[in-house]
C-alpha cells in the first residue's frame, strides 16, 4: 500500500515515498522473483491457482506525482498497479489531510492516460475521501456506487475495485461495496472481514529498508489468515447503481 511519491521533507502523515526508495523498494521484489500487478490482475491469477510469484501494488488517493514520479519507476521493473482515485476530487487537492501539506490529486485527463497504460488498473477509492463505516445510507450509495459510475464513463472501462478511506470497513459498508457491482475491495488491517471485499494490505513508507521490507513480508504471512478465493470463478459482473454526486461539505476531516 502506497500513498504519494516524491518530496518526503514535509509529510506528518508519512504517506509519502521518495523515487529513489521506490525503485530499491520494487528491486528488492525483483530480486526476489516477485513481480508488482494490479489487484484485479493478482486476484485473476489467483483464481487460477497462479500467481504466486506476483505482489499486489496499489497506490491510494491518486496523487498527481504519481504519473510523474511513480509510473517511471514501475514501468522500469516492467510492473504493474492499481491506482485508487477519488472522482469527486479530479484535479483537487488532499483537503481531508488537515496537517497538510497540499498535494495536488490527478485531473480527468490524467486518470484516463493511466486507464490506457498497460499494467495498470484505474479503481475507486471512493467519490470524495470520507470515512464510509461513519456515512449514512444515503452517502454511502454516493461514494460507492457513485464513484464507480463516474469512473467507469471516465475511464471507458468497467470498474473492479475498491479502497476504503482511511481503512476502515465494517459489515455493512462491505456489503454495499459488493450490491454496487465491484469484484473487490481493499481494506488493511480488517480482521474477521478479511476476504476479497476487506483484502488485508501492508503500509510501505520511506523508512522502509530491505531490512524492513524483509520484517514486514514475514510477518505479515504471521498475522494474515489466507483470503479465500472463489476457485476459478470470474470476478461478479459488474452491474453500475446510479447515485447523486454529495456537496463537498459532507466530507469529513482526518482527526
Amino acid at each position: 500500500m502506497y500513498h504519494s511519491v516524491g518530496d518526503c521533507s514535509d509529510d506528518p502523515y508519512r504517506i509519502t515515498v521518495s523515487p529513489g526508495r521506490l525503485d530499491r523498494q520494487l528491486g528488492w521484489l525483483h530480486r526476489r522473483g516477485l513481480r508488482g500487478v494490479s489487484v484485479t490482475d493478482l486476484l485473476a491469477a489467483r483464481a487460477r491457482g497462479e500467481g504466486q510469484d506476483l505482489v499486489g501494488l496499489t497506490f491510494d488517493d491518486g496523487y498527481a506525482d504519481f504519473a510523474d514520479h511513480a509510473l517511471p519507476v514501475l514501468r522500469r521493473w516492467g510492473f504493474g498497479a492499481t491506482v485508487f482515485v477519488l472522482p469527486g476530487r479530479l484535479g483537487g487537492t488532499n483537503e481531508w489531510d488537515p496537517l497538510g501539506p497540499r498535494r495536488p490529486l490527478l485531473t480527468a485527463d490524467a486518470v484516463r492516460r493511466l486507464a490506457d497504460t498497460e499494467g495498470l488498473e484505474i479503481a475507486s477509492h471512493g467519490l470524495t475521501h470520507v470515512d464510509l463505516a461513519l456515512a449514512d445510507d444515503a452517502l454511502l450509495g454516493a461514494e460507492v456506487g457513485g464513484s464507480r459510475v463516474l469512473l467507469s464513463e471516465l475511464t471507458g472501462r468497467e470498474v473492479q475495485g475498491l479502497c476504503y478511506p482511511y481503512g476502515t470497513v465494517d459489515r455493512r459498508v462491505a456489503d454495499a461495496v459488493r450490491a454496487a457491482g465491484y469484484g473487490y475491495a481493499c481494506a488493511i488491517d480488517p480482521g474477521p472481514l478479511t476476504g476479497v471485499f476487506a483484502l488485508p494490505r501492508v503500509h510501505i513508507g520511506e523508512n522502509d529498508t530491505s531490512v524492513r521490507m524483509l520484517l514486514k513480508y514475514r510477518l505479515n504471512r504471521l498475522r494474515r489468515r489466507p483470503v479465500p478465493l472463489p476457485g476459478a470463478a470470474p470476478l461478479p459482473a459488474p452491474a453500475p447503481v446510479p447515485a447523486p454526486v454529495p456537496d463537498a461539505d459532507t466530507v469529513r476531516e482526518v482527526r
